[in-house]
């Protein structure tokens, strides 16, 4: 680990800021397409004879690519501004052994995993259970398609969509309508914005909380990044386990 660098103090406001309309704007335009895909277009689709699961995999795919284009959107089609940038602090340090600080908090999201908060959840929409089941592991055995396009889905979860947009595009700017507490008011709007898997939202504000405060702290998206993707890690792990599976 190379030592830290020291350089002038990032400003602390240094992109254009977002009313509190605009925040709640911002998180409909995610929140609300992600709950309609899920609970209306997936079923209808699974009506039409598509199974319910591969429905709700290809849905909820295609509503993190839409956060993706709503970041693109929002932003003037540029990555400038969503704090795509190493850690640094006020005092002017930027890189180095900043980036140990990531390690707690994904050791703390890791744990909170394992901390029964969830509310009951809709069997047939839970992918936890899904994965879980007889018919789950039958079904992933051998698919390489669905493993293609759940590896997609990962990506955008935890890089290209959900953290993007609410720790690149939204936390940056939401210091003016919310104060210090913009890091709180972002976790609970990503807690909130769990429509789709609505049982999650308890659990998902305090996860909303570990990468926001981080991300806040450090004034680099990497960090919501990071800890976000560190469960995509382990569950394509296990999902490459069973498509492998004899």
């Amino acid at each position: 680990m190379t030592s830290t660098v020291l350089a002038a103090p990032l400003p602390e406001i240094d992109v254009p800021q977002y009313s509190k309309a605009r925040v709640l704007a911002v998180w409909a335009a995610a929140a609300l397409p992600m709950g309609i895909l899920a609970w209306v277009v997936a079923p209808f689709m699974a009506s039409r004879g598509v199974g319910l699961i591969p429905a709700l995999i290809g849905c909820l795919t295609a509503g993190l690519i839409w956060q993706f284009v709503l970041v693109l959107l929002l932003n003037g089609f540029s990555l400038r501004g969503l704090w795509l940038r190493a850690p640094s602090t006020s005092d002017g340090r930027r890189g180095g052994r900043l980036w140990l600080w990531v390690v707690p908090f994904v050791l703390g999201f890791g744990a909170l995993q394992l901390i029964p908060l969830s509310l009951p959840a809709v069997a047939s929409h839970d992918f936890g259970t899904f994965l879980s089941s007889d018919e789950g592991q039958t079904f992933l055995r051998g698919d390489w398609g669905i493993f293609a396009i759940i590896a997609v889905m990962f990506l955008f979860n935890t890089v290209l969509g959900e953290e993007l947009l609410f720790r690149g595009l939204l936390l940056p700017r939401m210091r003016a309508a919310f104060g210090r507490a913009d890091w709180v008011a972002n976790g609970a709007l990503f807690g909130l914005y769990h429509l789709h898997q609505p049982w999650s939202i308890p659990s998902s504000i305090i996860a909303g909380l570990l990468m926001a405060y981080p991300t806040r702290r450090f004034r680099s998206a990497w960090f919501g990044i990071i800890v976000h993707s560190a469960q995509s890690v382990v569950l394509t792990a296990i999902i490459f386990t069973l498509v492998t599976a004899p």
